[in-house]
């Protein structure tokens, strides 16, 4: 695989966000801006070479997710992925953005023949090229495609996912909405700027001067047209985020949307283009709200902690620990801990079909609060 220089990538995406803003007239909408950022071929941070998922900063990695801090996080998952695999009657998984493989590998491993096909769907050459080669020993079982068929069956999966999904942004002055874009300043430089609109957040909140928040509807779209598509299954998708009356409270002034490079974190999506991933967190009720209407029942939604602890990661400790295997004992602590990954993430699912009493909403099942 051809590797680009960092500084070429982000002087060669520049060149094109600039073109860009120029064909729409001099602003770009935020999703639009942050599209094009993420997955511009060849130069978009998803779209480009660079080394994504890594446990330490020295592997040149900007951030870690579950997959690939431990396989537990796979086993655990894979206990639910079964029982909805049976109780819908299918033998297909489908894994979105699957990363480095780490998650598909955990999987293929834990279900073994019970999975007849793993789909992967990733947009990123780059990335499938690595997943190639790390799902290789599953041979012709493990296939990618770059979207969605009309029609589909089997149960699908979501690790950090919809966080990626461009947002726009709205900023409030104290008077009124504005949608935030992007534009050039004076000296060429990527700059913010406000235009009238009449989108609104989805709650009515005693919203300060200054605040800006997210909404999300390309990823509620990808429920609906996920919906819509899958004849028969179930889905679980699992993130960083709140239900809307904690995503939309006041005091959340700047938002959720966030940068990380290198395993540090900031709020400037402007700098870098191209070099750092852009994310902000889910807004999970109106993801519940596209799904319903779109034909979905709702199985659960519950923090990452309790649904691993419902498929059975307490066990699966356990061993870790008999096994004397420190390091995983510490990894999978992390993935329940409330300080860690256990209460800032969330899982959500759903079925279409015939809904069942799902394993990972067993206890703890928040779907009331959304």
């Amino acid at each position: 695989m051809h590797e680009v220089e960092p500084a070429s990538v982000s002087s060669e995406l520049l060149a094109h966000l600039r073109e860009d803003i120029g064909r729409a007239g001099g602003w770009l909408p935020f999703d639009r801006y942050m599209a094009a950022v993420l997955y511009t071929p060849g130069l978009g941070y998803y779209a480009n070479g660079s080394v994504k998922f890594g446990a330490m900063p020295s592997s040149g990695s900007d951030f870690v997710t579950a997959p690939e801090m431990t396989p537990l996080f796979g086993r655990a998952l894979a206990a639910q992925l079964r029982q909805a695999l049976d109780e819908t009657g299918t033998d297909a998984l489908w894994e979105f953005g699957a990363g480095s493989g780490a998650l598909a590998e955990s999987l293929l491993q834990a279900l073994g023949d019970r999975v007849q096909r793993y789909t992967i769907v990733d947009l990123s050459g780059s990335l499938r090229a690595r997943q190639q080669a790390r799902l290789a020993a599953f041979g012709d079982r493990v296939q990618w495609v770059a979207e969605l068929p009309a029609q589909m069956q089997g149960v699908v999966v979501g690790n950090e996912v919809l966080d990626a999904m461009p947002v726009q942004l709205l900023h409030f002055d104290g008077q009124r909405w504005w949608e935030r874009g992007v534009t050039l300043d004076a000296d060429g430089a990527l700059s913010f700027a406000d235009r009238d609109t009449a989108l609104r957040p989805p709650v009515e909140a005693a919203f300060v001067s200054g605040t800006t928040v997210e909404i999300h509807p390309q990823a509620e779209a990808f429920v609906r047209t996920l919906a819509q598509r899958l004849q028969r299954g179930a889905v679980f998708l699992i993130d960083y985020g709140f239900p809307e009356d904690e995503f939309y409270l006041p005091q959340r002034i700047g938002g959720t949307l966030m940068c990380h490079r290198l395993h540090r974190a900031d709020t400037d999506p402007l700098a870098d283009p191209g070099l750092k991933d852009i994310t902000a967190h889910v807004n999970f009720t109106g993801v519940a709200l596209a799904g319903q209407d779109a034909g979905l029942e709702v199985l659960g939604y519950t923090s990452q902690g309790r649904f691993l602890l419902n498929c059975g990661l307490a066990q699966l400790l356990g061993d870790a620990q008999a096994a004397g295997d420190l390091r995983a004992l510490s990894a999978g602590q992390k993935l329940v801990a409330e300080h860690e990954m256990g209460e800032l993430f969330k899982v959500i699912g759903f079925a279409k079909g015939a809904p069942f009493d799902a394993i990972g909403f067993s206890a703890g099942d928040r779907s009331h609060r959304l």
